[in-house]
């Protein structure tokens, strides 16, 4: 058994911020201690307390004065658009079109998925990402690829096998059965080995005729526990062309709902443009808008109403995603600094209490998984960030005047991205230091 225990200042969420002044929102230890035991978190408070139950011969990291937090939680983006990042185009149905469709194609070839899931797991750690949530192509070799780096590295990650058989390049379509058979198969072979979740996984609308819309419906009705992601009201020529696609549906919403894709474990990327009833819809069966900042700014498809949802009589989900490649930054603190903008944006304030427990518990809340992350609850894994606030010259002159954990929180949301990420623990084992 190892057992491993680690010093340094502690912060976790306990449930949702109520305002900036909301110090019983979250635990903080100035000088704290974290036990961990065969990968999970045995006992976390003062250090003092936590030293004086570790086993003698533990096995001791002092991380002072540098903050630990739970690992970072990435709820949403595409692992086959590494080499997609950072194209030019003048919006969504552009740049899929000219970019991203074409890319994609490429991972029929298993060595190809293979050497882009090695850089991409890279990614993940080297800013801070202990899980995240992301569609492969249309090839099962991709989706092999990325289920077996996780485990490689014994990373919780959830994803799965795009389904799509339509308005795309036919290297990229499947048909209804094979979108069908293939997903299971993706089940069969990775659901519930090492720490992975696979996702049922309609890219969107679009690309989706009716019958795999009906293949997608009995993937969700035989596997209920399993996650569904998509894409819903990102752009207005997306929902345009998609209402047009589906004329008998009330909406874009309507759409997934009358397929049954509405529920607790619904993760719809972007969700910008939702009508009042389509936000009653998200939120009466529990369904999750998940926000991508930096890709909403970047292919300018809106600003999300983050606030406006979460207040609502009938409030919505939310979760908080980089969408690599639309998304500009693999660093959820970068996608919390746009998101701080976009807010501003819209007369609202976010303030760095609310964007750190969207990362780390509001996330894991949003995943259904906060049992298992998000947290530094004990009995929860110990995937685990470490950050510095003074890792540049130009933030360790700013730290002089910090007298306050926001303060330091907005900092580092701010100027902060990979080079902040001191550590990224992952099940309780060091991983950005053996980059």
């Amino acid at each position: 058994m190892t057992t491993t225990l680690l010093r340094g200042r502690l912060l976790s969420f306990l449930r949702a911020p109520l305002s900036l002044a909301d110090s019983e929102s979250y635990l903080y230890e100035t000088d704290g201690g974290l036990l961990i035991k065969d990968g999970i978190i045995a006992a976390v408070g003062a250090y003092a307390e936590i030293k004086a139950k570790a086993p003698e011969d533990v096995s001791e990291i002092d991380h002072r004065p540098h903050l630990i937090m739970p690992g970072l939680i990435d709820m949403h983006l595409h692992f086959p658009q590494m080499q997609v990042i950072a194209s030019y185009a003048a919006n969504l149905l552009e740049w899929l079109n000219t970019y991203t469709f074409p890319e994609e194609c490429r991972f029929v070839e298993s060595a190809h998925a293979q050497r882009i899931a090695t850089h991409f797991y890279d990614e993940l750690i080297r800013h801070g990402t202990t899980t995240a949530v992301a569609y492969c192509s249309v090839h099962k070799t991709s989706a092999d690829a990325y289920f077996a780096e996780a485990m490689r590295r014994n990373m919780r990650m959830v994803g799965g096998k795009v389904m799509m058989d339509r308005n795309a390049p036919q290297g990229l379509l499947d048909t209804p059965q094979m979108g069908y058979d293939e997903t299971r198969q993706v089940i069969a072979d990775w659901h519930g080995k090492g720490r992975n979740h696979v996702a049922i996984t309609p890219r969107f609308a679009i690309t989706s005729t009716p019958e795999q819309m009906e293949a997608t419906a009995a993937l969700a009705r035989e596997f209920p526990d399993l996650h569904i992601q998509t894409h819903l009201s990102e752009n207005h020529d997306e929902i345009k062309f998609t209402c047009e696609l589906y004329p008998e549906a009330i909406d874009y919403t309507d759409i997934y709902d009358r397929y049954g894709l509405l529920g607790p474990k619904s993760l719809f990327g972007h969700a910008i443009h939702l009508s009042e009833r389509e936000a009653d819809a998200m939120s009466e069966s529990g369904a999750v808008a998940v926000h991508c900042p930096t890709s909403n700014l970047f292919l300018g498809s809106g600003l999300f109403p983050l606030k406006a949802l979460a207040r609502r009589e009938k409030p919505v989900r939310i979760g908080v995603a980089t969408d690599i490649g639309g998304g500009s930054s693999y660093s959820m603190l970068r996608t919390m600094d746009e998101a701080y903008k976009i807010q501003q944006l819209l007369c609202e304030r976010l303030n760095p209490l609310e964007s750190y427990y969207y990362m780390t518990l509001g996330n894991a809340e949003a995943l259904s998984l906060a049992d298992k992350i998000g947290t530094l609850a004990t009995g929860t894994d110990a995937d685990l960030v470490v950050l510095n606030a003074a890792a540049t010259p130009a933030m360790a002159l700013k730290m002089e005047v910090v007298k306050t954990l926001p303060e330091e929180l907005f900092l580092l949301q701010t100027m902060g991205d990979d080079r902040a990420i001191a550590e990224t623990y992952v099940a309780g084992v060091a991983m950005k230091s053996g980059l």
